[in-house]
């Protein structure tokens, strides 16, 4: 994993961005770290356990609100708690509060008890601009803790603070919240993408960004390594060991391809005004088990979202239109709609007898919806 990553999204008229960076405790700090994650999964198991009794034997469903009432009794019960800051604690119970809400929605399965490997990071909820000071980071009940800061931040817009320990290193996860101020340097120009597999993003203008496919690129290898992992005892530290590189693969894989989709994003939201793109159902998409891997390296819905809060931030507009038939209807002006299946890579009109690339083709035509739509807004 990289030293520092930064990501954002848009809230209304705010801007919550996370920065990553590397931290690096002391032994006595690190064992301190390893103690507090010990102690919040001994109280996440057994807030756990309350719920599941309580409606086992009562009928009674518990809330968090019940259980941060009573996280006083059972700080009275296990003093040990009390080497852990009452905020990260309150967290705990609202992490598993946030996994019962996903089951009920549907979104995950029934909550876990967690072993000593599920629980790797706890968070301060409430940060404070007094809690940094020279490349430090104050973690109450922890001490100032030294961390790579090679980007800048506003200490006072930092809302939250997590510590994780992750393949055998140290992050700090700082979130901030700021109002979005929209420098906005215009181009009087606009364009429509079509997000692809051989060519990840064909635009309107002719201009193609490649599919680097990453995660294809290191399958021998993952491979290899997922078997040498196979064979290790378990519970051993060569096995720990085989696990952490194959984790390490792995995150090196997802920063590529996150670099990747910054580096398109960006240079998209700087050149355009206006960036229209289909409205693609993903996850419907991925249904689809023979392109269902493909389509999640090429990962179209972290580019969405980096697109839309970069658009945001820089004061441009990006619409998404409806995805039909963009990559049959011709975009030469007769609208006749030519099928052809995914092998034929050029739109070949009957009609007007344009040739053109099919996937820019597809960006044209989602170019002139996407101006449609804004004109029938404005």
């Amino acid at each position: 994993m990289r030293p520092s990553k930064s990501t954002s999204k848009s809230r209304g008229n705010e801007t919550v961005s996370v920065l990553r960076f590397r931290l690096e405790p002391t032994k006595e700090q690190e064992q301190k770290l390893f103690r507090t994650f010990f102690l919040c999964r001994k109280l996440y198991n057994q807030a756990l356990e309350d719920r599941v009794m309580s409606y086992r034997e009562k009928g009674i469903t518990i809330h968090y609100t019940d259980q941060q009432n009573r996280l006083p009794v059972w700080k009275r019960e296990h003093p040990e708690y009390q080497e852990v800051h009452s905020q990260v604690l309150q967290n705990v119970l609202q992490r598993l509060d946030q996994a019962f809400v996903n089951f009920f929605e549907k979104r995950a399965k029934f909550p876990k008890f967690k072993n000593k490997f599920m629980f790797r990071s706890i968070t301060y909820p409430q940060a404070r601009d007094t809690y940094f000071h020279d490349n430090q980071v104050y973690l109450p009940k922890i001490g100032w803790v030294r961390m790579r800061a090679h980007l800048p931040f506003d200490p006072a817009s930092v809302k939250i603070i997590n510590v994780k320990f992750h393949d055998g290193k140290w992050y700090v996860n700082l979130t901030s919240v700021t109002k979005t101020i929209a420098p906005r340097t215009e181009t009087c120009k606009s364009v429509g993408i079509d997000l692809g597999l051989l060519s990840l993003v064909a635009t309107s203008d002719g201009e193609f960004f490649e599919n680097p496919k990453w995660l294809q690129k290191s399958e021998k290898r993952l491979k290899r390594m997922q078997r040498q992992l196979s064979r290790k005892k378990k519970g051993s530290k060569n096995r720990q060991k085989a696990k952490h590189k194959l984790q390490g693969v792995h995150d090196h894989v997802a920063n590529q391809r996150k670099d990747h989709l910054h580096k398109i994003s960006r240079s998209l939201v700087d050149r355009y005004d206006l960036i229209c793109m289909e409205d693609l159902q993903v996850k419907e998409m991925m249904k689809n088990h023979r392109l269902a891997k493909s389509i999640g390296n090429a990962s179209w819905g972290k580019l969405a979202t980096y697109l839309e809060y970069k658009a945001k931030n820089a004061g441009k507009h990006l619409i998404k239109v409806p995805p039909h038939y963009t990559s049959q209807r011709c975009s030469g002006g007769c609208g006749t709609i030519v099928k052809k299946n995914l092998s034929v890579r050029l739109h070949q009109c009957p009609t007007c007898g344009l040739e053109i690339d099919r996937d820019v083709n597809a960006a044209i035509n989602i170019l002139h919806r996407g101006l449609e739509i804004r004109h029938q807004a404005s």
